[in-house]
């Protein structure tokens, strides 16, 4: 690997030379069609989750079976840090792009796997272990695409543009949970929750995995990232084990907020507004569609201004705000709230969260030395995506259950901006220094 030495203001123009304008759209293009065809696969699990909760954990307790179905989601989580870890490992040693390849092919995969499934009632024990091992073929996948399509739109970019390149990576991923909780809302709306219990559930699973190939053919057109081939034509230098370690132990502090966030007020909160704040299913759905597509423009904005005046001060403010405000938000959910204050609600939520999502992509990408980056960035993020993400929802509805007050989970949204305020206030602004 690289040394991660420090390289400030060094032509910071050279970067700027190495790809046009077009190969750099292009480059943008074939992340984002990936990525959001990706992240619709992954996401449409929890919109419907109490669905599939009834037909493949049935249990007599409706909070049982919610547990279940949200532990399986949280298992699709513990196959990431290895996804994260071995497809990294071939993305710095093959390239950004059959990386991404791959990855986009095996989420198609196992979303299909989950929309032909039989039921419990069908095959008995063998349905949840079939739903359990498609989850863990989607969290591998997830585990190497994140990492990968961060770096690979971050290392095209030009110099002064890595925020707001970088910002694409999120909003694209929002673009894919937008669509995933759009389709859902409309064949909820149109085919009525009897059909859609029975088995319109199922029609997002296979959308998934037949529009999957589109993202590969996107993909395909693309060439490699300018910084890999760079990178790749001289020679290693071997960085100290320890030094790695430390930034991936700092990256995981600093991604923690955001994955608790996300999986919260976005994944969970379209169960949570249906049982706590009394929204009909589709309510619920279409207030989470309207979250989700006002943080993608935040995202955007904030990667921007990320370029101007630094990485750090967006996300010091998104975590400072979520250290105030979760509890006041959260309390002014219930009670009969009504579905135009949950909508609102939920837009402050995202415009906060955009804030320092939009400036994460090349905030985390900066940290990390080019042949190293992928696994570095890939294993440390979805470790804490795992540990803080993607049990979120499961350790949401325990907490609830356990404590009996909804408000609870608002603690948990104030530990998690805990652990990532101090990481960020630590991080070293990397905004106009050459990536290394």
């Amino acid at each position: 690997m690289q040394a991660h030495s420090p390289a400030r203001h060094t032509d910071p123009h050279a970067e700027a030379r190495t790809a046009s304008w077009p190969q750099r759209r292009r480059a943008v293009v074939a992340m984002a069609v990936g990525n959001m065809l990706e992240w619709y696969d992954f996401a449409v699990y929890a919109y419907l989750a109490a669905i599939i909760g009834k037909h493949f954990f049935p249990s007599a307790d409706e909070n049982t079976s919610l547990l279940s179905t949200f532990a399986a989601f949280g298992i699709g989580f513990v196959a990431r840090p290895l996804g994260g870890m071995l497809i990294g490992r071939f993305g710095d040693k093959h390239g950004r792009k059959p990386a991404l390849l791959l990855t986009v092919g095996l989420m198609a995969i196992g979303t299909g796997l989950i929309g032909v499934l039989p039921t419990y009632s069908a095959i008995g024990i063998a349905a949840p272990a079939l739903l359990v091992l498609a989850r863990l073929l989607q969290g591998f996948s997830a585990g190497g695409e994140w990492g990968g399509s961060a770096s690979f739109i971050v290392e095209w970019a030009g110099p002064r543009q890595r925020g707001f390149f970088g910002s694409f990576h999120p909003a694209s991923v929002f673009a894919g949970l937008l669509v995933g909780s759009g389709v859902t809302a409309l064949l909820n709306s149109g085919l009525g929750p009897e059909t859609m219990d029975s088995w319109g559930w199922r029609i997002p699973f296979l959308l998934g995995a037949l529009i999957g190939p589109l993202g590969m053919l996107a993909r395909k057109g693309v060439q490699e990232t300018p910084a890999f081939q760079r990178a790749d034509g001289e020679p290693s230098v071997l960085v100290q084990p320890i030094i790695l370690w430390k930034l991936m132990l700092h990256a995981f502090c600093f991604a923690a907020m955001q994955s608790v966030v996300v999986y919260i007020f976005l994944s969970y909160f379209p169960t949570f507004i249906q049982k706590y704040a009394g929204l009909s299913r589709s309510e619920a759905l279409w207030s989470s569609t309207i979250a989700t597509a006002t943080i993608a423009l935040s995202c955007l904005a904030s990667g921007a201004l990320s370029d101007v005046i630094g990485r750090k001060k967006p996300m010091l403010l998104s975590c400072l705000a979520f250290l105030l405000l979760s509890y006041p938000l959260l309390h002014a959910t219930l009670g009969g709230a009504g579905f135009g204050r949950i909508v609102l609600i939920q837009m402050v939520v995202s415009v906060l969260g955009g804030l320092f999502l939009g400036a994460m992509p090349a905030a985390l990408v900066e940290m990390f030395p080019t042949k190293g980056r992928l696994f570095g960035l890939s294993t440390a993020y979805n470790l804490s995506s795992m540990v803080f993400g993607g049990f979120a929802p499961f350790i949401a509805t325990w907490l609830i259950g356990w404590t009996g007050s909804p408000m609870s989970l608002a603690f948990f949204v104030i530990a998690s901006a805990l652990i990532s305020t101090p990481a960020v206030a630590m991080l070293r602004e990397t905004a106009h220094d050459r990536l290394q």
